[in-house]
Formats: C-alpha cells, structure tokens, sequence
C-alpha cells in the first residue's frame, strides 16, 4: 500500500489545493492531508493499532498512518457488541486503540486513554500491553478485517498491502475513476468494501473522499435510519458514487417515492454484501438509479465481481475484476483464483497470496462471463419432498417486498417452508400477507412460503439475529421460534401466521 501513499503525495506535490478529504466538520486539500496523515503517524505508537471510531477524517488519516509506519490495522466495527470487541482485541492482541469512545474503550480494557487531535478532531489513544507471547499473524500482515465465523466469534482475516492495493487498482481501472470523482461513505469505514471503495480507490486515483459520520447520515445503532438524514447527506456531497447494502438501496427507493430527490451526480450506485431481490433492482433503475450489483468476500480483499454501466447483466453479480478468475466446481460451489488473503489471525490457516479460495456460495457463469449465485452450501436446505431451497433468495425475494423488513427462511425435512417475517412499522397482517403471495407468484412450488411467524422484533446484533456482517443467524432465529415454527407443521390448518 506504500504505492498509495505515493500516489497521495504525488497529488499532494502536483494539485496540493485540490479537495481531498471532508467530513460534516472538517475539510482537507491534498496539501493538508499529507501533513495530516504524517502528524497522525508521529503519535500512533504501537504494531497492532485498533480504530474503533465513527466515519470521519480522522479515521481516514489514522488508517493511512497506520500504512505509512508499517503497522498492522485492525479496524474495530462499532456495531460490534462489547463481547466481540473484547474478543477481537484480545484476538488480534492489539498493543494499541484509537478511538472517539473513551468510556467505551476504557470499560473493555480497564484503562484510560491521553486525548489527542487527527485532522481537527478529539481522538483518544489507549495503550494495551500485549497478552499473547506468540501471536500468529501471517508475514506481510498490514491489515486484520473481521468478519462473522462458524462458531459466533467473529474470524480475523489477514490481508497483504499487495492484495489491497491490487483490488484498489483493479476497481478503479473498472468504474473508470478520475480525479473529478466524488465519494461519499455511507457504510462504515470499518467495513473492508467501504475501506477500499470509499478512501483507498478515490484516493488512488486522486479524487474526493467524503466520510461524514453515520450519525449525521441518518443512522443509529447497527440497523436504525432515518431517510431524511440520508437524504440531506446526499445533497451534501453530490456524490458521483456510493456503495450500498440492499436495506440501503431499498431506504432510497422508499425516500424517493416519498417525494424525496436523489442527487443527479450519481453515476455508479454500486449493490453489494447481501442477495438482492431483482425487483428492487427494477424499482430503482425504473427511478433512474445507475444501481449495479456486486459481490465479494473478505479473503479475497473485497470486491470480486461487478457488473458495470456498460457492461452489466440484470440477476447477475457481474464480471470478476481484472485481476480475479473465477472456477466453478463439481458441486456449484464459486471458486475464486488469484491474490487472496494470507490466512485467518491466531489458527495456523494460511492460505497461499496467489491461489485460490472456495467462496462456500453456490453459483454459475454464463456464456457471456457473468456470475450468477444461487445460494450457499451450508444454508441450502431439502424439503420433504427431496427439492433443494437456497433460503437466501426467497429472503432477498420477500425483503424486496416493501412491507417487510427482513425474513428467515425454514424447511428442512418440511412439508412447506415457513418464514420469520419482521414487517415494517404500521404494516397490517393483510398487507403482510399480500406481499407473501405476491413474492409466491414468482417462486417455484417447492420453495413457496406455506406459513410465517410475524415478529414483533428486528433481527439484531443486540438479540444474536444477525452478526456482525449484517448476517441473519439462522439457528439462534430457529431456536426462538421453534414453538410457533413446530406448531405450523402440527397443525397445518390453523392461520397462515401468528404474531409473536
């Protein structure tokens, strides 16, 4: 990532009063962010350096001088809920945490923090001294990025500078960057696609990163928003792109039929990290929104496909970047080849920087090169009647429903599914019920929705329904509702739903 650097003072040498970097508090030229980025590297003091902090430019600078002084970044989500932070520092041993949280830090590690200034913020540094006599993290290690594991924990993926910046070159040379771009953050920094799609890649190619915090974007907490913080922060930034999750996406066709205006800078509107129902897509191209689907994983650094404004295939995840191919084996699985990640922290898996990763989704490429998923291996489930369902696409299916929310899929061994459904607020049990059957008109027999469970609550980090990559959590949401679930199947002329 040093070849990021350099690009940054490159910039910074040709254009140093051109407008690199803003949050709702603080703006920086390319000039003032060099000097930034090398004050914010004077005061970091440790080898595994821990950023729990909302988006701004002071974590946009500390990340960088992380990579400058060689360190190893561990960017802490804040959604995280305090067990996983107390696992993840301890995991990654971190010797070192910045953050705009004191009491929050100072309660995990029972310690207090000396306040400090990084780009025109109040920031805190606790120092932590290491645990673990041989922790091991794989050679070449810049940066650790969790993401949700098997057991609960959250896993440690090890990432090189050269995967990174490979990725980052890659996106850039695909969306077709320029110095006249502008983006703007709307996920948090923390998260590895808006890490590289939101600071690195406009950075690379000499463009504007905008990095307010969420809270000024409408959000609260992991999962609250509210659309006329969300609106106002477009017409903040006049964004030329922006990376979005499904809920995301869906929030901003909502705000538009409400009468809300999208900004007419947008020309990528980039879809990613969960399956997303192709009516939602229809809705928003039919708005006028340049929306295009991705994919990618962590252990590969990020973004893998993308379809593209002129290259893209509705229903499809898109091409790989050009630096990626793509193998599908015996069983469908997608199997990625090329730079991938070192191996996961402390577990003595390390994988080969060039070589290849079974993704776990299951999925086909056409003719023309574009990838298509259908599922993941571990959560396909066989009916009764021996057909295979891929939960996550009746989900993206029902969710793209604008009446519901979220939805868990169940039905091994079943007769008929039944879903979990947490609608939104105010929606009625017959509206409820008509977006079910709307959603059945365009799904297969055997993957219809026979019965569901309305719930009265949303499906959070705070109650083990969704991880920390914005995962549901199947088995906890089972296990919650399996009273409700077994009656269904025991008694299967009762009402098609019950509230719970």
């Amino acid at each position: 990532m040093q070849q990021l650097l350099a690009r940054i003072r490159h910039q910074a040498s040709q254009n140093p009063y051109q407008l690199a970097m803003r949050d709702e508090l603080t703006a920086m030229d390319y000039g003032q962010l060099v000097e930034a980025m090398d004050s914010a590297s004077g005061v970091l003091k440790g080898k595994r350096i821990g950023l729990l902090m909302d988006n701004s430019t002071a974590w946009a600078c500390l990340d960088l001088a992380i990579i400058a002084r060689a360190a190893v970044g561990v960017p802490l989500p804040n959604f995280f809920s305090e067990a996983q932070l107390r696992h993840l520092i301890a995991d990654a041993d971190l010797d070192e945490i910045m953050t705009d949280q004191p009491a929050r830090v100072a309660a995990l590690i029972n310690d207090f923090g000396a306040e400090i200034k990084v780009a025109g913020h109040t920031v805190w540094a606790f120092r932590r001294t290491p645990q673990k006599s041989g922790l091991i993290l794989p050679a070449g290690t810049v940066k650790v990025t969790y993401t949700s594991g098997t057991t609960g924990n959250p896993r440690g993926v090890c990432l090189s500078a050269e995967v990174l910046a490979t990725v980052t070159q890659s996106l850039c040379h695909a969306v077709a960057a320029k110095a006249s771009d502008r983006s703007l953050s709307l996920l948090p920094l923390s998260t590895l696609l808006e890490n590289i799609a939101g600071l690195y890649a406009p950075l690379w190619s000499g463009a504007l990163v905008q990095v307010p915090s969420l809270a000024s974007c409408g959000f609260s907490g992991s999962s609250g928003l509210q659309i006329g913080g969300l609106f106002t922060a477009l017409a903040w930034a006049q964004p030329t792109s922006i990376v979005l999750v499904p809920q995301l996406l869906k929030a901003l066709v909502g705000g538009i039929h409400a009468g809300l205006s999208a900004p007419r800078s947008l020309r990528l509107i980039a879809v990613g990290g969960a399956p997303i129902a192709e009516s939602l897509l229809h809705a928003a191209t039919h708005l006028g929104l340049p929306v295009f689907q991705g994919y990618g994983l962590s252990e590969a650094g990020s973004v893998v496909c993308l379809n593209l404004p002129d290259d893209s295939r509705m229903g499809s995840v898109g091409k790989p970047l050009s630096h990626l191919r793509l193998q599908i084996a015996h069983d469908g699985e997608v199997v990625v080849r090329g730079p991938i990640h070192l191996g996961y922290l402390d577990t003595g898996h390390h994988a080969q920087s060039q070589g290849e990763w079974h993704t776990g989704d299951v999925g086909y490429v056409d003719d023309d090169g574009y990838l298509f998923l259908t599922g993941r291996k571990k959560t396909a489930f066989s009916t009764a009647f021996g057909r295979n369902v891929s939960p996550e696409w009746v989900e993206a299916a029902l969710t793209g429903q604008p009446c519901i929310a979220q939805a868990a899929l169940f039905g091994e061994g079943r007769p008929f599914n039944i879903a979990v459904l947490v609608p939104r607020p105010e929606v009625t049990p017959a509206e409820l019920a008509q977006a079910v059957h709307t959603v059945n008109q365009h799904l297969p027999d055997y993957a219809r929705i026979g019965r569901w469970v309305i719930s009265s609550q949303a499906f959070t980090t705070a109650n083990q329904r969704m991880n920390a990559a914005g995962c549901i959590q199947r088995q906890k949401i089972h296990a919650d509702y399996q009273p409700m679930i077994d009656e269904f199947y025991e008694s299967p002329q009762e009402s098609p739903h019950v509230v719970l």
